[in-house]
C-alpha cells in the first residue's frame, strides 16, 4: 500500500468510531483542563468544537484534501471567542489543540498497528499522518489566535469590562475580606443578596436586547436597580442587594418572560454577607444546569429552592446515574414508555399511596393507575415500598434531570 492509501485507510477506521471518540476526548479535556468545565450551554458548544475539528482532520487524511485550504471549523470559532468572551486563558484553548493532536496520532498508530505493515511502511505512513495533522493544529491555532484576540479586544472595549472583571474577583477570590470585597465592586457586602442568572437561548434573534429586557425586568420586579455583568453574548448575570433579603415578584418576571420565549432566569435563595452574595450565584449556576438538563422544562422563571434536591445531585452524575439505575432498574429507562410509568408512580407516590387520587390528578381511570403502578413493580423487579425514599429521590432525578441520568450520544459528561 502507498502511504496515501495507508492514511486513507486509517482515516476510515477511525472515522467509523468518531461519535465515541469525539466524546472520549471531550471529557479527557474537561479532566485535564479546569478551564474547559463550562456550564452546560458552553460546554455542548466545546463539544461541537471538538467534533469539528476531528471531522475536518479525518476528511483530510482521508481525501488527502490540500492543507492550504484548512479554514478554523465555525463551532471551533465560535467556541475560541466564547473563551474570550469568559476572560479564559488562551493558553489552556491552545495546550487543548496540542493535547488533541497527540491523542489524535495515539489513536492512529493503534490502526497502524493492525494493518499487519511491514515496518518501513508503518513508519513512513506514522510518519505522513502526524506531518498531516501537525499542519492542520498549527494552522487551526494560527487562525484561532487572531480570533480570540480580536474578540478579547472587543469584549474589553464594551462598557462593563472592567465591572466583568472585578465581579469575578469577588467570587473567584477566598482570601478577600468583605471590606476588600465592598471596595472593589462598590456593593454593601454587610446586607442581603439574591443573584439570578439569564442567558437567551440558540435561537434567540437578538440575545443583546433580550438581556436589556431582562435588566430591567428584574430592577422592576425587585424594586431595586441590580449589580449586572454580562458573561457572554447571550449570558448575565445579576444581583438584587438589599437590607432585608429580596423579595422579587416572580409573577411579574414570568409575565415580562412570556413576551421574550427565548430568554430564561434562575435564581438562588437570597443570602447575607459575602459568603450570601456568592452562595446565592452558585444556587442560581446550579438552578440553570437543572433547567438546561430537564427533558422537559418550559418554565421561564426558576428558583433554586424549587429543585434545589435535583441540583445539589448534579456534582457527581456518573455516580448518581448508577445509582438511578440501582433504584429503578429499567423503569430508568430512556424511551416514553417508561417515561409515562415513572409520572404515573410519581404522582401515585405523591398521593400517599391513593389510586383514586392519583387517577384524578392525571386524569386517569384508577384502573389504569392502578395497572401502570403495578407494571412500574414488575419493571424495577420488586415493589414501590422496597426503599421508597429511594425510589422517590430517583423519579425526581429522573424528571428533573433526563439528560444527566439517559445523556445523548456523543454528549459530555462532567464526574
Amino acid at each position: 500500500m502507498s502511504v496515501d492509501a495507508v492514511v486513507a485507510e486509517v482515516a476510515r477506521r477511525i472515522d467509523v468510531d468518531l461519535p465515541e471518540l469525539t466524546t472520549e476526548m471531550a471529557d479527557w479535556f474537561v479532566e485535564v483542563i479546569p478551564e474547559f468545565r463550562h456550564d452546560d450551554t458552553v460546554r455542548r458548544l466545546m463539544v461541537a468544537s471538538t467534533s469539528s475539528n476531528l471531522v475536518a482532520i479525518v476528511d483530510i487524511l482521508a481525501h488527502n484534501i490540500p492543507l492550504d485550504r484548512i479554514t478554523v471549523p465555525p463551532a471551533a470559532a465560535e467556541y475560541a471567542r466564547r473563551f474570550a468572551q469568559r476572560d479564559l486563558s488562551l493558553e489552556a484553548l491552545l495546550r487543548a489543540y496540542r493535547l488533541g493532536e497527540h491523542r489524535f496520532v495515539q489513536w492512529a498508530l493503534q490502526c497502524i498497528g493492525g494493518l499487519g505493515l511491514a515496518t518501513v511502511e508503518a513508519l513512513a505512513a506514522t510518519a505522513a499522518l502526524a506531518e498531516r495533522v501537525n499542519r492542520y493544529i498549527d494552522q487551526v491555532i494560527e487562525g484561532l489566535i487572531d480570533i480570540y484576540e480580536s474578540e478579547r479586544r472587543r469584549w474589553d472595549s464594551r462598557t462593563g469590562a472592567a465591572r466583568a472583571a472585578q465581579l469575578r474577583i469577588v467570587l473567584e477570590n477566598e482570601n478577600l475580606t468583605t471590606r476588600s470585597a465592598q471596595d472593589i465592586v462598590d456593593v454593601p457586602m454587610d446586607g442581603w443578596h439574591q443573584a439570578a442568572i439569564v442567558w437567551a437561548g440558540p435561537d434567540a434573534p437578538d440575545p443583546a436586547r433580550g438581556l436589556q429586557v431582562a435588566s430591567r425586568l428584574l430592577q422592576e420586579s425587585a424594586a431595586r436597580t441590580p449589580t449586572t455583568m454580562l458573561a457572554d453574548d447571550r449570558t448575565m448575570w445579576a444581583w438584587v442587594s438589599a437590607p432585608t433579603p429580596p423579595v422579587p415578584d416572580i409573577d411579574r418576571l414570568r409575565v415580562g418572560l412570556a413576551e421574550l420565549p427565548d430568554l430564561r432566569i434562575t435564581l438562588g435563595a437570597p443570602g447575607v454577607g459575602l459568603a450570601g452574595f456568592r452562595a446565592t450565584f452558585r444556587e442560581a449556576h446550579r438552578a440553570r444546569t437543572v433547567v438546561e438538563a430537564a427533558p422537559v422544562d418550559d418554565r421561564r422563571v426558576v428558583l433554586f429552592d424549587d429543585i434545589a434536591v435535583a441540583a445539589l445531585l448534579t456534582d457527581h452524575t456518573v455516580e448518581l446515574r448508577n445509582w438511578v439505575r440501582r433504584v429503578l432498574g429499567d423503569l430508568a429507562a430512556d424511551d416514553p414508555a417508561a417515561a409515562r410509568l415513572r409520572e404515573t408512580v410519581r404522582t401515585f407516590l405523591q398521593a400517599g399511596g391513593s389510586y383514586t387520587e392519583a387517577a384524578t390528578q392525571m386524569h386517569l381511570h384508577k384502573n389504569t393507575v392502578h395497572y401502570r403502578v403495578r407494571k412500574a413493580e414488575e419493571i424495577r423487579g420488586r415493589a414501590l415500598s422496597d426503599g421508597r425514599l429511594d425510589v422517590e429521590v430517583a423519579l425526581l432525578a429522573c424528571e428533573l434531570l433526563g439528560r444527566w441520568i439517559n445523556p445523548p450520544a456523543g454528549q459530555v459528561g462532567t464526574t
